[in-house]
């Protein structure tokens, strides 16, 4: 078995057993607090270029089957395991975590203190980590002074996005979901309201997206910092107003912006399920799927024409908010679950509701 380092960039190195495939790799280093769904997160693309920590001690024992994928593509820079299961045992298994990452270029480590190593992100952060082969004649200060001059790219949406338009169709109400990193959840539950919904790049036009005829937009999840989202911000200002808009995750953070919000980066951010949310409105707290390392600042909304619908329980971030002036809702959370829990469901039939009482034409002719 080959032995793999993993380097943090305050020092702190972790030396285990390497699986998946045998490139080095750099990233941010984040943990998850998943008990299950290994799959589904790491092809969540929000998880683009992050080294993904896995709390739960037993990775990999369902295997990987074709029905949880989150994307076609994998673009975590790795994952890190205190234990890897060889063996999985599931009927829908149809290869194991380790020839999954093999496959797709991702590397592994295990047989780490993972606990140790979530203590270290719990008090410091998010830091930036290297995955590397152990080779006594590389002196490990150097990797650690590479690991410090790194700078992590800030171009993760133009990765993930689709490159094209490209529709799912169905028989109800139109949707145009901008991609900035879209799961495959969040499709399927408009699919199962029966939205005709056309997925496009996140460089599309307010008039190319218009021209679609939409009774309602997304915007969708996805990784790294809102503000690195380059014409986002001014393509949603153009287009709230419009049609009734329903963002999730990083659509959420961008939603907010265009109305006039900031954004701040969590000192640790939200990565996994059960995370409990509160409803402001209703008084119902929900367990929620999150994956964000950025939140939505509250002392910044006064003004913006937007209130906050959600907040976290634990920490009391902002976790939705709604305008009080137009038809349009995010929140920061997943709402398709995929993994986790889908107590917040229903949002998706408050949005198919808004289009079918919205009127499109005088909507965008205003």
């Amino acid at each position: 078995m080959k032995k793999r380092m993993l380097i943090l960039e305050d020092g702190t190195i972790f030396e285990g057993i390497a699986f998946g495939s045998d490139t080095a790799s750099i990233g941010e280093t984040v943990f998850t607090t998943g008990m299950t769904g290994y799959q589904e997160t790491i092809s969540n693309p929000s998880g683009c270029g992050q080294i993904i920590v896995m709390t739960y001690p037993l990775i990999g024992n369902y295997g990987i089957n074709r029905d949880d994928y989150e994307s076609i593509e994998l673009t975590a820079s790795g994952i890190v395991v205190r234990e890897l299961s060889d063996e999985p045992s599931n009927f829908r298994s149809g290869m194991t975590l380790c020839e999954l990452l093999t496959l797709k270029g991702i590397p592994g480590i295990q047989e780490i203190d993972t606990r140790k190593l979530t203590r270290v992100l719990r008090e410091k952060g998010p830091l930036k980590g290297m995955l590397t082969a152990v080779n006594e004649e590389v002196d490990s200060q150097e990797k650690i002074a590479q690991l410090q001059s790194y700078i992590l790219p800030t171009d993760l949406v133009a990765r993930v996005s689709t490159k094209k338009p490209y529709p799912s169709p169905g028989r109800g109400e139109r949707v145009v979901l901008i991609d900035y990193g879209m799961k495959h959840g969040i499709l399927r539950e408009l699919n199962k309201r029966d939205c005709d919904v056309i997925v496009v790049p996140y460089t599309t036009s307010t008039k190319e997206i218009l021209a679609l005829f939409p009774d309602g937009i997304v915007l969708s999840s996805g990784p790294g910092n809102p503000e690195d989202v380059e014409g986002a911000v001014e393509t949603i200002k153009e287009l709230v107003g419009k049609a009734p808009i329903f963002g999730i995750g990083l659509g959420h953070q961008l939603f907010a912006l265009a109305c006039g919000a900031r954004t701040l980066k969590l000192k640790n951010g939200h990565y996994g399920g059960n995370y409990p949310v509160k409803d402001l409105t209703s008084g119902r707290t929900e367990l929620t799927v999150q994956c964000h390392g950025y939140a939505v600042d509250e002392a910044s909304i006064e003004g913006t024409g937007l209130e906050v619908t959600h907040k976290a329980l634990n920490d009391g971030i902002v976790e939705g908010v709604r305008s009080t002036v137009y038809d349009a809702f995010s929140v920061q959370f997943h709402p398709e679950g995929s993994p986790g829990p889908e107590d917040s469901n229903h949002l998706f039939d408050r949005f198919t509701d808004l289009m079918k009482t919205s009127n499109r034409e005088e909507n965008i002719n205003a």
